[in-house]
């Protein structure tokens, strides 16, 4: 919803302060420190609705301003964040800190401005009778415990209307910023919160933590022995998209048990595989005897690869099952999909938008796809080219290598052997974050309208990127050189070696850090001033995100489907990386960190699409896989079978697992069917509700 500033007499650009209502009219109990439980002083914006007046105001956002911001810009920036929506302001709730000359503003949210935003993010809360519905603002008292914020919705929800309220604010005219040059003015239709981040007033806008929830989290999360994730918590202080994440991340990490143990299994009583276990660590062994050649007829690698193209299809069938009661529990099974606001880059001539009516900045499509077409194509393209010549160059270092152990035949050569694989994971490394700083800019160039637009399109950038940055040699040695001993030894190099960097990027760095640098910011005294404290949380960085660690589980998922048939053991290792991960992905969230905003979501997401895809592939890797396999070769020799003959049955069999997988995928429903039942309950509900409103407005 879009907000408007311009009134003189709501947000204009006045220099004197804001009225500085009495306990009553703001519902503070004292004047005084900044406290989460009691109201800040000397005093908060006043509110409007009677409704919304409490005896404490909860700090939920905190607005550092630059250095150079003096009284009158400040006061004028409480003015807009405190001001009514129907005068142009935000309907929020601000304290400028200690005084008017500080360098910080607390926002917090009325009750009524969170209820209304509560119903334009299509949120669902518990209804009267116990079921969930989709929310209404008219229905409001007929909802449980909508009179209580802090119970009725999470605090990563209240933190999020926040920066929601605030990101939507914009000028209803020309209007200069008091207390700034000229030059900083701002023009009708502008983004306030982006125009006054790029004057430099803004530096920076953060939710606060709040240190007794998050003492608690810590503690039923990672600071004990239990192997259970407390979810509903996770989701509660960090909100929906967070706790996605580490529920996918748990049910993905035990879903790695059934082909880990297969793989022991097969490790263990095949000696073949064994054989082949030994030779991608220490290289190939020249043996009195071929030995075990006469085999079973149904091989190690056969059974591995058929398990891990079905394994595929069910984990992520029973995923969408587990996501969908997820996101009914967390009330954003129906979030609203109306007509989003811009973005706030998003940036245009100002024009009338044509679905909805209102004046905004208007940008062509046909400039967007231009851009998309000369610009972006040809620097992704670049991209991967160099990720080609990344791949050169690693055949390049393997040939002369081994032609240097041929000549030594040393254990300085034996060890020189894996170089080429070490230096070329480095360098895939630093090149993926090297594209993902490219990748955004080019997302931002091309200018999306919608918030969902920008974040779909970056993170096709990445994904295509990093499925060819990371699998490109992989399949070249599988599809083009068909060397299957060596497509062993890459994998199992690029195993060892990136279980090894993640165990120290993800457990020992981040210890570190936070002993000898997050450590000495977070020591506090409990008389320390509250502003004192909210301070010391801007000095911890920004959380970067989930993408990293999305990736990260994408290549995991995409080395298990597709390849694991040639190295068994590939689930082992997976599942012991993923199981400190999980603690450690929660180390560093709660305390390395900033507190991020995160939106509501329902799902993963296009990460979800990206994992299905993968399982897809996974039958076209596997079946090429077991062409190759010595053993399958030898039984279609014994049955007088062509190559192409044996191409062919190939082809058959994928064809046939493709279509196993597609069954699979219908017989096993994407929501339980009760899940089903109160989805189209509460489809028809709010429909039955925006009925009811149309009838009240047409008879009034």
């Amino acid at each position: 919803m879009s907000k408007a500033v311009g009134d003189e007499g709501g947000a204009g650009d006045r220099s004197e302060p804001a009225p500085q209502p009495d306990d009553k009219s703001t519902g503070a109990k004292a004047p005084g420190k900044l406290s989460a439980a009691a109201a800040l002083g000397p005093s908060w914006t006043k509110v409007s609705c009677p409704c919304c007046v409490s005896e404490r105001v909860e700090p939920l956002v905190l607005v550092k301003l630059g250095e150079k911001v003096g009284p009158e810009t400040k006061r004028w920036l409480i003015r807009v964040i405190g001001a009514s929506q129907k005068d142009g302001g935000a309907a929020l709730l601000a304290h400028p800190g200690e005084d008017a000359i500080g360098d910080i503003i607390v926002v917090s949210a009325p009750r009524c401005t969170l209820l209304r935003a509560t119903e334009e993010l299509g949120l669902c809360k518990t209804y009267r009778n116990g079921d969930m519905e989709a929310f209404s603002y008219h229905d409001r008292d007929n909802f449980k415990d909508s009179d209580n914020m802090e119970v009725f919705l999470t605090l990563a929800e209240r933190q999020y209307v926040v920066k929601y309220e605030l990101d939507g604010l914009r000028a209803r005219r020309d209007l200069r910023i008091p207390g700034l040059p000229d030059g900083c003015t701002l023009h009708n239709r502008d983004n306030i919160w982006q125009k006054l981040g790029s004057a430099g007033v803004i530096v920076d806008t953060f939710p606060l933590h709040n240190p007794g929830k998050l003492k608690s989290l810590r503690e039923a999360w990672y600071s004990g022995n239990q192997l259970a994730q407390p979810l509903d918590s996770v989701n509660e202080y960090f909100g929906s998209s967070v706790a996605f994440y580490f529920s996918f991340l748990d049910f993905y990490t035990w879903s790695l048990l059934p082909p880990a143990l297969l793989g022991l299994s097969i490790t263990y009583f095949s000696g073949e595989v064994q054989r082949e276990m030994v030779e991608s660590v220490s290289g190939p062994r020249v043996t009195g005897a071929d030995g075990d050649d006469s085999g079973p007829a149904v091989s190690g690698h056969m059974l591995q690869a058929v398990f891990s193209m079905l394994w595929s299809t069910v984990v992520m069938e029973l995923w969408k099952r587990r996501s969908s009661s997820l996101s009914y529990r967390w009330g954003t099974l129906h979030l609203a999909d109306r007509f989003a606001e811009p973005r706030p880059d998003f940036h245009g001539d100002l024009g009338v938008n044509p679905v909805t009516g209102r004046v905004e900045p208007l940008f062509p499509g046909w400039q967007r796809d231009l851009r998309m077409a000369l610009v972006s194509l040809p620097v992704v393209g670049m991209f991967l080219g160099l990720v080609v010549l990344g791949m050169l160059c690693f055949y390049w270092g393997e040939a002369q290598v081994k032609e240097l152990h041929k000549d030594w035949d040393s254990l300085l050569s034996q060890t020189l052997i894996y170089m080429p694989s070490v230096l070329h994971i480095l360098y895939t490394n630093v090149l993926a974050t090297v594209y993902k700083t490219v990748a955004n800019r080019l997302t931002e160039y091309e200018n999306h309208r919608e918030e969902s637009a920008f974040q779909n399109h970056l993170t096709a950038k990445v994904l295509v990127f990093t499925f060819f940055n990371c699998f490109a040699v992989l399949f070249h040695i599988a599809f083009f050189k068909q060397d299957v001993p060596l497509l062993r030894k890459r994998l199992a190099s690029l195993l060892i070696v990136t279980q090894l960097v993640n165990q120290v990027t993800e457990v020992v760095i981040p210890f570190l850090v936070d002993r000898f640098i997050s450590a000495p910011h977070r020591k506090e005294r409990e008389d320390d001033p509250e502003e004192d404290k909210f301070r010391n949380q801007s000095t911890l960085p920004a959380f970067p995100g989930l993408f990293a660690e999305y990736i990260e589980l994408l290549v995991q998922f995409g080395y298990l489907s597709l390849f694991s048939c040639v190295f068994p053991l590939t689930a082992v290792l997976l599942l012991l990386n993923n199981l400190t991960e999980i603690r450690s992905d929660a180390y560093k969230i709660c305390r390395l960190f900033r507190k991020p905003f995160t939106p509501p979501v329902a799902n993963m997401g296009v990460w979800q699409l990206a994992f299905e895809v993968l399982s897809f592939v996974s039958v076209v890797s596997n079946c090429w896989l077991l062409l190759l396999s010595p053993r399958l070769q030898e039984l279609g020799q014994e049955g007088g079978m062509s190559g192409t003959n044996m191409l062919l049955l190939a082809v058959l069999v994928e064809h046939l697992l493709i279509l196993v997988k597609v069954v699979m995928a219908i017989l096993i429903p994407d929501e339980p069917d009760w899940i089903r039942k109160k989805r189209e309950h509460i489809e028809y509900s709010s429909m039955q509700a925006l009925r009811q409103q149309k009838l009240q407005a047409e008879e009034s």
